[in-house]
């Protein structure tokens, strides 16, 4: 059972970045040729290098299930459990369309940053 209201675990979710994360910012400096959230590309990369046709992706490790850190949600399974599924089958397809137009594609874990 989740120990907060429903009011303080909405403004709690609320808080969570799309995009500029810890982990996004942390690797800025890696990647210092490509383009940091780039507009307008499939799937919201978190860089790009056109130059070189590759896309990079900083995967939260609760956000697309993490073969070591993830842990299934406790509670509110009907909805966590087919969202973060989405998530997964989304990052595939994701993966598919840039591989078939001839891109490479990275996908980092966010606890490979830490």
């Amino acid at each position: 059972m989740d120990n907060l209201t429903k009011k303080q675990r909405s403004y709690n979710m609320s808080q969570i970045k799309r995009s500029h994360t810890k982990p996004e910012l942390k690797s800025k400096k890696m990647f210092k040729r490509f383009k940091h959230n780039p507009k307008g590309f499939f799937g919201n990369p978190d860089f790009i290098n056109i130059v070189k046709k590759t896309v990079i992706f900083i995967d939260g490790c609760f956000w697309h299930k993490c073969p070591i850190h993830y842990k299934q949600p406790k509670s509110n399974k009907k909805y966590w459990l087919p969202k973060l599924e989405r998530n997964t089958i989304r990052d595939k397809e994701i993966n598919t369309a840039y591989k078939n137009s001839g891109w490479k594609i990275v996908r980092i874990w966010e606890h490979e940053l830490r």
